[in-house]
């Protein structure tokens, strides 16, 4: 509890002593010695959810109409740019504990660029849209597939290499997380080739995978209808005994031409079972498009990342599909098919208001549901 109260008030106490150009961009930051800074870091959003269509197969009291935070992220982080940084994060709202970990840069340290070491807690590389930070989501949620294929922080090391043209890591996870969950342990690895990536022209394509071997020797593989407000999932495989290894591969892509973006991912996560059980695959998709209407880009760091108004504010539209598909041999888990249309309205770099709105199409054990879902979010993050 003191941790977080630490984190908390550390966060906003420096606000007398932000140093930014104007209130278009915040930071919190105060030097330490000559060549070190401490860096102050938060994200909260407060979101609204509203239900509506709620016809065939659905429980209306199952889809309450909700307002409440979906996160207070707070973190601190001591570096030296170039050479090392050491963060701490905590999402107060979830009670949990973020990336926390120490990063080395080879290039800093021993003069020639080797690559990164991370060692610590932080995201396993599987699911581009749900491995960068939250503050950057484009949408209020993650589409359908990578909910079932993104496997959540874990403690382990990180190598990562990054060239003009490509980029490559791996990473050995082992004991879990600091909430004592996900015990096991996992390899993964993720390679991109980016031959354009300039503001505002960007072509990435990539590959990554990972083999966890879970000790409780369980699986589930289930998503929320893409908003966060509730926790119905209208397709679910229940748990899924005699696991033996869970497999994920995904394939991801993004391009940015100026104010015209497109991403999107391709997704499989297989439960390999012992004691003659049948393996249960989960497979799916997304696309989305997204126009930024005020003439800025989506930015880009290995991962997308917000728009910065070129001057006081900036308009970005979506539209997303995305699919998923649970049911496989004896395992009904169902099916589902979202559309999900956006709008992100960004007020300088730390004020970002979202609206989506979705049409979720799930069919599971020959029950079709169909509801609406309207969701709403301010974030303030710096």
């Amino acid at each position: 509890m003191r941790i977080q109260m630490f984190l908390f008030v550390s966060s906003f106490a420096l606000a007398a002593g932000a140093h930014a150009a104007d209130w278009r961009d915040i930071s919190f930051k105060a030097p330490v010695g000559e060549r070190d800074e401490l860096v102050f870091t938060g994200n909260w959003a407060w979101d609204h959810n509203g239900f509506g269509h709620l016809g065939q197969g659905i429980d209306a009291a199952a889809f309450d109409d909700d307002s409440r935070f979906r996160r207070r992220e707070v973190g601190v982080a001591l570096r030296r740019k170039g050479s090392y940084e050491l963060a701490v994060q905590r999402d107060l709202e979830a009670g949990v504990w973020m990336d926390v970990a120490l990063k080395l840069d080879s290039k800093g340290l021993l003069g020639h660029d080797a690559g990164t070491l991370r060692l610590g807690q932080f995201k396993t590389p599987v699911g581009f849209d749900g491995v960068g930070a939250s503050r950057n989501t484009p949408f209020l949620e993650s589409a359908l597939p990578v909910q079932v294929a993104y496997a959540g922080r874990r403690i382990g090391a990180e190598w990562s290499l990054q060239r003009p043209a490509w980029l490559a890591s791996v990473g050995w996870f082992d004991g879990g997380d600091l909430e004592g969950a996900n015990e096991g342990s996992t390899v993964a690895a993720r390679a991109a080739w980016a031959p354009r990536k300039s503001a505002g022209d960007v072509l990435h394509l990539g590959i990554a995978g990972s083999r966890e071997r879970p000790d409780s020797s369980t699986a589930r593989m289930r998503a929320r209808p893409e908003v966060g407000l509730t926790d119905v999932r209208l397709v679910d495989t229940g748990t899924l005994a005699g696991v033996d290894a869970i497999r994920r591969v995904g394939l991801e892509g993004l391009w940015i031409h100026g104010p015209w973006s497109l991403q999107g991912e391709l997704l499989d996560v297989r439960a390999q079972r012992d004691a003659g059980l049948a393996d249960v695959a989960g497979q799916g998709g997304y696309l989305f498009g997204s126009w930024v209407v005020t003439g800025e880009s989506r930015g880009y760091n290995g991962y997308a990342t917000n728009v910065v108004p070129a001057s006081t504010a900036a308009l970005e539209l979506l539209l997303r599909y995305s699919q998923l598909d649970l049911d496989d041999g004896q395992v009904r888990g169902g099916r589902q098919s979202d559309w999900t249309v956006g709008a992100n309205w960004y007020l300088g770099r730390n004020f970002k208001l979202q609206a989506n709105y979705v049409f979720a199409h799930a069919r599971r054990g020959g029950v079709l549901r169909d509801p609406e879902a309207f969701g709403l979010r301010a974030q303030f993050h710096f």
